[in-house]
């Protein structure tokens, strides 16, 4: 029987640049979200270690070692060389935009690790996955983990949030890929404030309205300069009925609309879908504690 996990979308709800290190790698201040929307892994023993990608959006995707799920059962197998069958067959279900600024491919990656040490012949512990997540990529702790957080350093320091707001959010992608190195070149300002401090109980809709109206996302800006359709997104999800926040979400250029209800979400997203045709637009719950 295969061992399944989702992989969730990664949102950032607010990311801020604070600063560069000597190394070249920029210091971020982050609220990110995770969402019910997510892709599939699943593993069975076989053979030998192979990996089967299905879903809209397999074709973008290499199945070879330029995938991060090939590199996190290689990095598995190295650091617990004994816990594994002889071969595993990963099946990866693609649902979400490729390049996208949703974490996807870290997602993945966190998602086969959780599906390793379930598969593990030995118990693992929280803190060597972690720790191995934290070789694979910034961004694969955090999806590890998959719950409401406040991010800094580089992405490496994560405090989940003991309470967060039920929310629904809207994401609009116009299916146009992005790098995440050339926004980052395009960032003109790389030492900007941090986040205001989170309240202490992030319970209430309203609360967050009112805590996000003094952040932003600071790599917007560089990425409508490869990505001109994404101010308009963006106008477009905040005039929606019931949008809380519309911004775009990490390095772009899927754009998020964050809302109190899912029936405003799934309104927004039947509207975004006749206005916006050939894009890609999904309405899903936020995933909470």
């Amino acid at each position: 029987m295969p061992v399944t996990e989702p992989a969730p979308a990664k949102v950032n709800l607010a990311l801020h640049v604070v600063g560069r290190r000597d190394d070249g790698f920029h210091l971020l201040h982050s609220l990110c979200v995770f969402t019910e929307l997510a892709d599939l892994v699943s593993a069975a023993p076989a053979r030998k270690d192979r990996l089967h990608v299905s879903g809209p959006f397999a074709t973008d995707l290499p199945n070879g070692r330029g995938n991060l799920v090939i590199r996190a059962l290689e990095k598995f197998r190295v650091r617990f060389p004994d816990h594994l069958p002889e071969g595993i067959e990963i099946h990866l279900e693609k649902h979400l935009p490729i390049a996208a600024g949703l974490g996807g491919g870290s997602a993945d990656a966190a998602a086969v690790l959780r599906v390793l040490a379930r598969m593990s012949e030995q118990p693992v512990a929280d803190s060597d996955i972690f720790a191995l997540a934290a070789t694979l990529g910034a961004d694969v702790p955090m999806c590890l983990l998959s719950r409401p957080c406040e991010v800094t350093g580089i992405g490496e320091n994560i405090a989940p949030l003991a309470t967060f707001p039920q929310m629904h959010l809207v994401l609009v992608n116009p299916l146009e890929q992005v790098s995440t190195p050339d926004v980052f070149k395009r960032l003109s300002q790389k030492h900007n404030p941090p986040m205001p401090e989170l309240p202490t109980q992030l319970d209430r809709a309203a609360l967050l309205s009112l805590w996000l109206a003094d952040t932003r996302n600071d790599l917007e800006a560089p990425a409508a300069e490869l990505v001109p359709s994404i101010p308009p997104i963006v106008k477009a999800l905040a005039a929606t009925s019931g949008c809380v926040t519309a911004r775009m979400s990490g390095s772009g250029a899927t754009c998020f609309g964050l809302y109190g209800s899912a029936a405003a979400a799934h309104q927004a997203a039947h509207d975004l879908r006749e206005r916006f045709s050939g894009y890609w637009v999904a309405a899903t719950p936020l995933l909470g504690q």
